[in-house]
């Protein structure tokens, strides 16, 4: 009987193909806590001495091949995302959070095809004089 269950269910699956036509279906990537170390910040010693910074980003990429497929070369390659990430993000210093993430969520959008792009930086030591815990900002781009 176990040897029956799989074909069962793979009869179902086969079944369920045609009723789900006209659904809409959509991929997000999402990649959290990119340690990099950067010179972005305000002051010229905060671009001088650098820092640590996390990444997070989550971007949708439509209907993916790989959905079908099951192939790697149908989706996105997860490691090249976090080197173009990295690339824009230690290539060049920016003054504010808001510039670096607009930059990343600009090349993400253009390189991967991305529909939406969200991306997140965070100081987890900013340098205030208070205690806090992280300061964060988050960008985020849509098609139209």
């Amino acid at each position: 009987m176990a040897d029956e269950e799989p074909d069962e269910y793979d009869d179902e699956l086969e079944d369920d193909d045609d009723d789900e036509e006209g659904l809409e279906v959509g991929v997000t990537i999402e990649i959290v806590g990119l340690s990099l170390y950067t010179h972005h910040g305000v002051t010229a010693e905060e671009r001088k001495v650098g820092q640590r910074i996390l990444i997070d980003v989550r971007f949708d990429v439509g209907e993916p091949d790989a959905l079908i497929t099951d192939r790697v070369e149908d989706t996105i390659d997860y490691g090249e995302v976090c080197q173009v990430i990295a690339l824009v993000a230690q290539q060049q210093s920016y003054r504010t959070l808001e510039r670096l993430c607009a930059v990343i969520a600009d090349r993400l959008a253009s390189q991967f095809g991305a529909i939406s792009v969200t991306v997140k930086a965070s100081k987890p030591e900013p340098p205030i004089p208070l205690p806090v815990e992280e300061v964060s900002v988050e960008v985020w781009r849509e098609e139209r």
